[in-house]
């Protein structure tokens, strides 16, 4: 049996027929620019890859063609071998601390969520509803983000509010990247051989979180109300004074939509280098760029600053792990943070950061106070498991 993984956004769809035992990728594709002039549908089984390059309107169309495209390419998704279909739902909210199976209600949520998270569960709902169409006799499972968050202690997720505001508004610490993190302590606790970790996983993709777990359960992670809050990010101012927006506001005019457009997408690495990429950061810091350099620094600093602060939150740490693009293949970041927290005793070997593998993997030396791990993230698989607890 398979599962059918959706990752649906505002103008793409990205899904992935997963193996939910053995963790193959059967079939894989993307949608691309959907409602644009010009569209793009990329659809991958076994050795054969096969593209479409036709304006796709709405996902609706998009889902279609992705569905012939089985039939066409293969597997077929008609024999019945689909055990479920799986939705990433960046924001559960208060509401879902675990998967669901989706029914009416539980779209209508999603919807009442929206305004905690506008830039994605519109985008996932829409898909969620052509694909139940589409897809009507099999069931459909929603896994979201923020639920292996959704349990944080209290004292981590409330931020210092007037208590009936934050109440009304539903204003909390929600956390994202939840499915990464899951997966990726789980797999930190079956390489280490033990259960009772005190670890960190910094998941450094264009969004970037942490997160603080202990005994397999998360206790404190960077992103708040919103993916904004936290780390820097390719786009994302990560920490900032909120005071900045009073600051724009009443100084440079700029409307809510304005600073809100400056805050999430032209600021983090974009706002200091131009490049939203850190390999291309890295290149134009090695060319001699000072601007590149210093975001690295603030980058590799803001990093090490939630280390330390989860650690003492913690009352200890056993393991940092790495994951997700920048996480699991830039060396020199992992280095560069490991030579800061070197007066606590954390050391990795440059060897063994050096080595390029899709496997998870132990880089600090046998002498370091703290395991150091690379563990590729896989929040399909993670997805597909998931939804199987509910089939």
């Amino acid at each position: 049996m398979s599962v059918l993984v959706i990752n649906s956004g505002s103008s793409s769809i990205k899904y992935q027929l997963v193996d939910p035992e053995s963790g193959a990728a059967i079939a894989s594709g993307l949608v691309e620019r959907i409602g644009e002039e010009s569209g793009h549908i990329e659809h991958t089984y076994g050795e054969v890859t096969k593209e479409l390059n036709d304006p796709v309107p709405d996902h609706g169309v998009g889902l279609e063609r992705v569905l012939a495209l089985f039939e066409e390419v293969g597997p077929s998704l008609t024999d019945g071998s689909i055990a479920a279909v799986g939705h990433r739902v960046v924001q559960g909210g208060k509401y879902f601390d675990g998967p669901a199976l989706i029914d009416d209600s539980v779209e209508d949520r999603i919807e009442q969520l929206s305004p905690l998270g506008p830039l994605h569960n519109p985008a996932h709902l829409a898909g969620i509803r052509v694909a139940r169409k589409l897809l009507p006799d099999v069931p459909h499972v929603a896994v979201f983000d923020t639920a292996f968050f959704q349990k944080l202690p209290g004292e981590a997720a409330t931020y210092a509010l007037d208590r009936e505001i934050a109440e009304k508004y539903e204003i909390r610490r929600y956390g994202a990247h939840g499915t990464s993190h899951q997966y990726v302590s789980g797999q930190a606790s079956k390489l280490l051989g033990r259960e009772d970790l005190k670890q960190i996983v910094l998941h450094l993709g264009n969004g970037a979180s942490a997160s603080a777990v202990v005994n397999g359960k998360a206790v404190e992670t960077s992103m708040g109300l919103t993916p904004l809050e936290g780390l820097v990010m390719g786009g994302r101012t990560g920490d900032i004074d909120p005071a900045v927006v009073f600051h724009l506001a009443r100084n440079a005019n700029m409307s809510i939509d304005e600073i809100d457009n400056l805050f999430n997408r032209e600021s983090g690495l974009k706002g200091l280098t131009g490049h939203n990429d850190m390999r291309e950061v890295r290149n134009l810091a090695a060319s001699g760029d000072a601007n590149a350099r210093e975001a690295l620094d603030v980058y590799a600093h803001r990093l090490v600053k939630y280390i330390g602060a989860y650690a003492a939150t913690m009352g200890g740490l056993d393991a940092i792990t790495f994951t997700a693009g920048a996480g699991e293949n830039d060396t020199d970041l992992r280095s560069e943070v490991a030579d800061r927290l070197g007066a606590f005793g954390v050391e990795i070997s440059e060897e063994k950061n050096a080595v390029r593998s899709k496997e998870p993997r132990i880089i600090s030396t046998p002498n370091s106070s703290v395991k150091v791990l690379v563990i590729p993230t896989n929040e399909e698989l993670a997805i597909a498991r998931q939804s199987m607890t509910l089939v």
